[in-house]
């Protein structure tokens, strides 16, 4: 009794589909010139549209190509702390150029934070010691607060490098460079000193 269904299904099937052909095949017959031309050219798309999501679906296994241009930094962070207008202009965008051109060459990470709010060396003190919670391993600071707040933060972060910019702090893990012209090169080289002696 199943056999017979299944028997009749699949002539029922197989009479849809020859149903189905003959209205296509007599679609095709009732076109002229342009109406072939055109159905031919849907066909192509269809088809190229298939192909391309195949292939792409198929995936690459080449790994991918670097970015040249790229840079590689080394596992070393220097970390600016300036007044509120930032890095925009005067002693600190120079320090921050000093400190750009010695990542160029140490490979280093650079950023800054500007003190926000007021202008003391109370309220420097929290944003110094977020550089430090990050994980900062050269700290520069311009600006009066700042650089006081980091000569007095300095003694208890000994493996922590600090650069004062127009500061008089001394220590081990201290170093000053004067306010002028040269600031620039002289922030430069003092980070390059600060980041190759972690190594």
């Amino acid at each position: 009794m199943s056999q017979a269904r299944s028997t009749q299904r699949q002539r029922q099937r197989a009479g849809r589909l020859t149903v189905v052909g003959r209205a296509a095949f007599a679609w095709l017959r009732s076109l002229r010139g342009r109406g072939i031309a055109l159905a031919a050219g849907a066909v192509a798309v269809v088809a190229a549209v298939v192909v391309t999501v195949v292939l792409l679906a198929q995936g690459d296994d080449r790994p991918p190509i670097p970015d040249t241009r790229a840079r590689h930094y080394t596992e070393v962070d220097a970390c600016l702390l300036t007044g509120e207008k930032g890095i925009t202009a005067g002693t600190a965008a120079q320090v921050w150029q000093g400190m750009q051109d010695a990542s160029v060459q140490t490979h280093a990470r650079v950023s800054y934070e500007p003190v926000t709010g007021e202008q003391s060396t109370g309220n420097a003190g929290p944003f110094l010691n977020g550089l430090l919670q990050r994980s900062c391993d050269v700290v520069l600071a311009v600006g009066r607060p700042e650089v006081t707040a980091a000569a007095q933060t300095a003694p208890r972060y000994r493996k922590v490098g600090f650069v004062l910019v127009g500061g008089r702090a001394t220590g081990s893990n201290v170093t000053t460079v004067s306010v002028g012209d040269g600031v620039r090169g002289d922030v430069a080289g003092a980070v390059e000193r600060a980041v190759s002696g972690r190594d």
